[in-house]
């Protein structure tokens, strides 16, 4: 008989926690605002996204300031988003106005349901369509909007409405058109600026300085709305630059050819 050393099995690779710490607190946020929109607190329901969305925006910067990186927190961070960002923002929604539309009949509950679907399918798609292209688009424009723009925009509209005392039974006729419009305009081809491309060093010019200054003093006044109107003029940028880059695009052989 021959000595043989015994092959043990490989171990499994541990993941890393600081940046998962993150994602998870994102995660649960997004949960939370679910469970708190069952109750109607639909103001801290849109709170609760909100502090998903910049949990989320950390764990990435978190990762490579740590050298933390792995394919698991890719995948991690992807399936919060789709909880945060998807999930929470449609039944936040339907628990705050589109939910009402079953006193219309049974169509109109359908109607309200499949509208948080839409939208909740569309976030799904977003984030599945990121992920195969993360290697090959332009670093500095999203395709589509991005989940957490999105999630912005209806949850900035309804802690907006929340504060003016206006009930989602009031808008259940507006706000079937919102989802389904926030949700196609994340799976469009429309470009949407990423804000990647911006200086994040030491020194910025004195005119971020100023422009970060009138931001920040009309959020700390009436947040919501500042937020409604910031993500509302991001949402339409897509549309206005990418139609606007056609148009010069097909300008330019005419020109050429004059």
């Amino acid at each position: 008989m021959s000595d043989t050393t015994p092959v043990r099995a490989p171990r499994h690779p541990g993941i890393y926690l600081l940046p998962n710490l993150f994602t998870t607190g994102a995660m649960f946020a997004g949960f939370y605002a679910i469970v708190v929109s069952i109750s109607g607190r639909f103001a801290d329901a849109a709170i609760a996204v909100f502090v998903a969305a910049l949990l989320d925006g950390m764990d990435g910067r978190v990762a490579r300031l740590t050298n933390t990186q792995s394919e698991f927190g890719v995948q991690y961070d992807s399936l919060s988003d789709l909880v945060s960002f998807g999930l929470a923002p449609a039944l936040v929604m339907y628990n705050w106005s589109l939910s009402s539309l079953r006193e219309y009949g049974p169509l109109g509950g359908k109607i309200g349901w499949a509208a948080a679907f839409i939208y909740a399918v569309c976030a799904a798609l977003r984030l599945a369509r990121f992920n195969t292209q993360v290697g090959v688009i332009d670093k500095r424009y999203f395709q589509g909007l991005a989940s957490p723009a999105a999630a912005a925009v209806c949850m900035s509209f309804v802690w907006s409405m929340d504060n003016f005392g206006i009930s989602g039974d009031e808008l259940d006729m507006f706000t079937p058109f919102m989802a389904v419009i926030v949700g196609l305009l994340m799976v469009s081809r429309f470009r949407y600026y990423s804000f990647k491309s911006l200086p994040m060093g030491d020194k910025v010019p004195f005119l971020w300085i100023l422009i970060a200054v009138l931001i920040l003093v009309p959020f700390f006044v009436d947040p919501p709305r500042v937020l409604l109107v910031v993500f509302t003029l991001y949402l339409l940028s897509g549309p206005v630059v990418t139609l606007w880059g056609l148009a010069t695009h097909r300008k330019r052989p005419r020109r050429g050819a004059a």
